[in-house]
């Protein structure tokens, strides 16, 4: 059987919310970890756009978004019932909210960060639009424990690498912020140990590497 091939980065948001699911989905992937500013002729003769997570099943199926990567895994397996598949309208509402999120709030949040980053006079307004995306997210989080509902589900690892880089933006107002249930669900992730084996740094693949297996046990 063939393992299939992941390529990722470790710090990219798009590549962390799909070694959440592949590891939720005790799916066994090989990780090439790249370099962006070498990246490899491997990868990007099966997805020339360049950009990470890219998953190749190996039988001539390469899946290049990350969202899709998710739903590959769990599909494939899903102990955690993260798919809420005791309700069929579930999945399709889920990918409709994380599409709106990474079309609405990622674009904001890039903003906000630039604006951050370079000083700029509209950092306020920048988090602004990243608030008014949060505002419905922290009262979903009043009424159940996380973002669909009592249990984890798909959205919630899929937002979970920007919510994270929001919060890094400026610590102090962020620690303020009108987002205490957020700040709870957020932490929440954290202490979970499937969290820390995602951000364990990997040495940049290289051709010939010993493959470096990820995943394979569901939690």
């Amino acid at each position: 059987m063939t393992v299939p091939i992941l390529y990722s980065l470790r710090q990219c948001p798009y590549a962390m919310r799909s070694r959440l699911a592949i590891l939720h989905a005790g799916q066994a992937v090989i990780l090439r970890d790249i370099d962006m500013n070498n990246k490899p002729d491997d990868m990007l003769a099966i997805s020339p756009k360049g950009t990470v997570p890219v998953l190749d099943l190996g039988d001539g199926t390469v899946i290049d978004e990350s969202l899709d990567v998710m739903i590959w895994a769990l599909t494939q397996s899903d102990p955690n019932n993260l798919l809420y598949s005791h309700d069929s309208e579930q999945l399709p509402a889920m990918r409709e909210l994380i599409q709106r999120h990474d079309l609405e709030f990622v674009g904001a949040l890039q903003r906000y960060r630039a604006a951050s980053r370079y000083h700029d006079n509209n950092k306020t307004e920048c988090r602004d639009k990243c608030c008014e995306w949060l505002v419905p997210i922290e009262q979903k989080l009043s009424e159940h424990a996380y973002i669909m509902g009592e249990q984890p589900s798909l959205v919630d690892y899929a937002m979970l690498p920007f919510i994270r880089q929001f919060s890094r933006v400026d610590k102090r107002w962020y620690a303020q912020a009108p987002f205490p249930r957020l700040r709870a669900w957020l932490i929440n992730h954290y202490n979970d140990p499937t969290f820390s084996k995602v951000m364990v740094s990997h040495p940049k693949w290289k051709k010939n590497d010993e493959p470096i297996l990820f995943g394979g046990h569901p939690n």
